[in-house]
């Protein structure tokens, strides 16, 4: 219990996914702003002094004094997680950790922690710090539903004099309405969005603008709610800010929503393409990518408004072979996307997928994300057709086919990926950054590998 009068400290924590031992670089496109320490830190009351240190840029001070220690964690960052954890619980100090992974795995994630937050802080964080304060935590808390998001305001502040990629994160809404086979976000939030008021939104865009500024919306998908959706960027073109985002195909069919989105400064989208073949995509339960005419009509509805396109694409289904590969790469290559990402399947806890390939006997690992054997970009599963070891190499290969210099200027001929001179500058920015880290990542281990801690469970789970 800490007495009245006694200051309270609170230490934010982002993890990162891992490193090699002894190497201080970090993979760059993984710099970026993360909201849920900022989150916490305007949930918080303000006579609690909050430390926050990221994992991915800085060392974390461990014996600096605090009374509590909050980290949120998704899958690839859980085992850093809980070694940062570990170091701060053999010092005495109470750790609580949230998010995605926590959310999904809460007995896990208690074996390494004081208190887990189950769904979003929003409705629980004052609790939480009260319960911190009197030294009563709770091993669980949950909240039956979804909270509103009015009371979501970010402190920005503790991003001060951390070397993030110069672009701003917001956040306008969470979820997605979709049930995607593969998706942690539709688990993680029960295939539901709720959305913050647009005046708080449009309050953050004007906070944080500033000359030369780009914002990156991080809603799951910007199309689970049309209508409100439609309203904030009617409202977001008196800004004339650019911006990019995330969105499902089908926005792609809406005439109405095209030409606000352009309007309102929208310089491009992450689309989830995932697949050529129509059974993977019912396999996928992502059967509304092949609505409205299918991906043709949608790309030429997307280059008349000049919306460059991160496109994605998801390789493991049991149709797939390596013939699927050469194929997804020359319907990229046609199209000059701005981007393009080649991506194995991974099964996330908690999601349909998992069970199925739990249930097939396909699963390699009982938990992937903490097997020591596991590391970034292995298959943590057997897929139907191909070898694990032959699926990892082939999405290596594609990555590094699609990001060659010379087909990096190829692509730069799309006069939609040089419509404009900001994004035209960006280009080759953005895609060379790719190419030099398509071998980068290659099996990064999970966690830090030069940690000398164990990483143990400190008491059975209730």
């Amino acid at each position: 219990m800490i007495m009245p009068g006694t200051e309270f400290r609170l230490t934010l924590i982002h993890p990162c996914v891992g490193r090699w031992a002894g190497d201080k670089k970090y993979i760059r496109s993984w710099q970026m702003e993360p909201l849920a320490p900022a989150v916490l830190a305007g949930l918080t009351p303000p006579d609690i002094d909050i430390q926050f240190y990221d994992d991915r840029l800085e060392a974390i001070p461990f014996d600096e004094s605090t009374n509590l220690v909050a980290i949120s964690i998704e899958t690839y960052t859980a085992r850093r997680a809980y070694q940062i954890a570990s170091e701060y619980r053999s010092r005495g100090v109470r750790v609580v950790l949230g998010g995605f992974h926590a959310t999904l795995c809460p007995e896990e994630a208690a074996l390494y922690a004081d208190a887990v937050v189950i769904g979003e802080a929003e409705a629980q964080w004052a609790a939480l710090i009260d319960d911190a304060r009197h030294g009563t935590l709770k091993q669980f808390y949950r909240q039956p539903e979804r909270p509103p998001l009015d009371k979501t305001r970010l402190d920005r502040s503790i991003f001060l004099g951390k070397r993030y990629l110069p672009i701003t994160l917001i956040e306008a809404g969470r979820g997605c309405h979709f049930r995607c086979e593969f998706c942690a976000v539709q688990s993680y939030f029960n295939a539901t969005q709720v959305r913050r008021p647009i005046d708080h939104i449009l309050e953050e865009v004007h906070n944080t603008r500033k000359r030369g500024g780009f914002y990156f919306f991080v809603d799951d998908n910007i199309t689970s709610n049309f209508d409100e959706g439609k309203e904030l960027y009617r409202q977001l073109a008196k800004y004339k800010i650019r911006w990019v985002s995330q969105a499902s195909i089908n926005a792609a069919h809406d005439e109405e929503f095209l030409q606000l989105i352009s309007r309102s400064g929208c310089e491009g989208l992450l689309v989830g393409f995932e697949s050529l073949n129509r059974e993977t995509l019912r396999q996928m339960k992502k059967k509304f990518n092949t609505m409205g005419g299918g991906y043709e009509k949608a790309l030429n509805n997307l280059n008349k408004y000049n919306i460059r396109l991160y496109a994605t694409f998801v390789f493991g289904y049991d149709q797939d072979t390596a013939e699927t590969f050469a194929a997804t790469l020359e319907f990229a290559n046609r199209h000059k996307f701005f981007m393009a990402a080649f991506n194995h399947l991974t099964p996330f806890p908690g999601t349909p997928l998992y069970k199925r390939l739990e249930e097939q006997g396909q699963l390699l690992y009982d938990a992937w994300w903490m097997d020591p054997a596991y590391s970034y970009n292995k298959m943590p599963f057997k897929p139907a057709l191909l070898e694990p070891e032959e699926l990892q190499q082939l999405c290596i290969e594609v990555r590094a086919q699609f990001y060659s210099t010379r087909n990096i200027l190829r692509r730069f001929t799309n006069p939609v990926n040089r419509s404009n001179f900001f994004m035209a500058r960006q280009y080759p920015l953005i895609n060379f950054m790719m190419r030099r880290e398509v071998h980068q990542r290659n099996d990064l281990p999970l966690g830090d590998e030069g940690w000398n801690g164990s990483l143990v469970p400190q008491r059975e789970c209730a």
